[in-house]
């Protein structure tokens, strides 16, 4: 047996596993007709006789399962790192023997985690990058107004109808009424949005134009002529850098361009803050774990996996997509991606065997009340109550587990 696992076996007899037993025939009998006798009014023997005793057990050790695990789990000794497997090596009418397999947590030999000499790196901002943000933040909050005068240019939306014709025929999965294009978003075959440009308010155009070949394969590379009408200019005007726009961006104390600069430049080096201390974070917690020692079992590889997988189902779902979908799409299959993400579950399993390790190694704890100001501070951040939140995480427990391993992070992140 691999070190750390743990076997129970618990034995099922006498009374206790008779009456599984009388359960299950009494809800398998109704299932089973016998001629001569009304449903579920076969005597036992008789029952047994025709059907055999094995028809029972399965219903049976349904009945017992509950109590053997409950059991098993009170007996074990290891600390169990995913569900345990469960075999049957005896069955018989007199009694069932149930095997209980505990994956313990593997031995963890911590290497050097601190004083690891990794280079931080440099939080620069440059002018370049707060004209960009505050452009962006001017697309943000941009005015959509009808343009009465003038013709399509780059960055309009141009609202059209418009037939796509193929061999003197149209082409009814390329025809549209109404639709708000926006020129420059490359939404539409090549050529199309650039057909568009200087045209008028009720003007029509025709573009001959040609589908890619990777397309459609009902249309792949065939000549198109698209007959467009402009029914409605819309253009966006970008709001102008005063008090207002600093209103509408909630900075209450800007009152100017440069002091909008300033905040902005503030912003930009708070997020690449962040983002170099997740790096450096990173790099630490990897190089801690090239010189830590850990044998990681399969089952405990294989549950990160599964649950890697249900977060990304959970993520599609969200986009609308399912996992089969995904895979029909991809042409790949379920064993393509266990197999693709089991180097980042091994990566996230060290990495957790890791800051368990240092938090035991250093003594890092969190108490009751550091818990529970953590859980009032995040419900503040969510804007849910706290109730709500240790609904979400499970219970107080696994809620000051994650905050000792984000003390223990913030003891990396010291000490390196």
């Amino acid at each position: 047996m691999a070190k750390n696992t743990e076997k129970i076996t618990i034995k099922i007899e006498g009374e206790k596993w008779e009456k599984a037993l009388d359960k299950s025939f009494k809800k398998n009998v109704k299932k089973r007709p016998v001629d001569g006798f009304r449903k579920g009014m076969v005597p036992k023997e008789m029952y047994i006789q025709k059907f055999g005793i094995e028809s029972l057990y399965q219903d049976a050790v349904d009945e017992v399962l509950d109590d053997a695990y409950k059991e098993a789990f009170e007996k074990k000794t290891v600390e169990p790192q995913v569900q345990p497997s469960m075999d049957i090596p005896h069955i018989d009418r007199d009694s069932v023997t149930i095997e209980f397999t505990f994956i313990g947590k593997p031995d963890v030999k911590l290497g050097e985690y601190k004083n690891l000499k990794i280079k931080k790196g440099k939080v620069e901002v440059t002018e370049e990058e707060i004209e960009h943000e505050i452009e962006h933040l001017r697309e943000n909050f941009a005015e959509i107004r009808e343009k009465e005068e003038g013709t399509v240019e780059n960055g309009d939306t141009a609202v059209i109808d418009f037939k796509g014709e193929i061999d003197g025929q149209i082409f009814d999965k390329a025809c549209g009424e109404n639709y708000p294009l926006e020129i420059g978003s490359n939404t539409f075959i090549p050529g199309f949005e650039e057909g568009l440009v200087g045209m008028k308010n009720g003007e029509t155009r025709d573009l001959n134009l040609k589908f890619p070949t990777e397309y459609d394969p009902e249309v792949a590379g065939k000549d198109v002529i698209f007959h467009v009408t402009l029914n409605e200019i819309k253009t966006r005007i970008l709001p102008e850098i005063d008090e207002a726009f600093f209103e509408d961006l909630g900075y209450d104390k800007v009152t100017n361009e440069k002091e909008l600069r300033e905040e902005i430049k503030k912003v930009l080096e708070d997020q690449k803050q962040k983002e170099l201390d997740d790096e450096f974070l990173d790099n630490v917690i990897a190089k801690a774990t090239e010189t830590m020692k850990v044998e990681i079992p399969d089952e405990i590889i294989h549950d990160e996996i599964h649950r890697m997988m249900h977060q990304f189902e959970e993520q599609l779902k969200m986009q609308g997509l399912k996992l089969e979908q995904y895979f029909q799409f991809t042409g790949t299959t379920e064993e393509d991606m266990h197999k693709n993400m089991e180097p980042e579950a091994i990566k996230r399993i060290k990495a957790r065997y890791l800051l368990e390790g240092v938090a035991e190694a250093e003594s890092i704890e969190v108490t009751d009340e550091e818990a529970d100001k953590d859980a009032e501070e995040m419900a503040k951040n969510y804007g849910i109550s706290k109730d709500e939140l240790l609904n979400a995480y499970g219970s107080m427990e696994v809620l000051k587990y994650d905050s000792k391993m984000r003390k223990t992070l913030k003891f990396l992140q010291e000490n390196n």
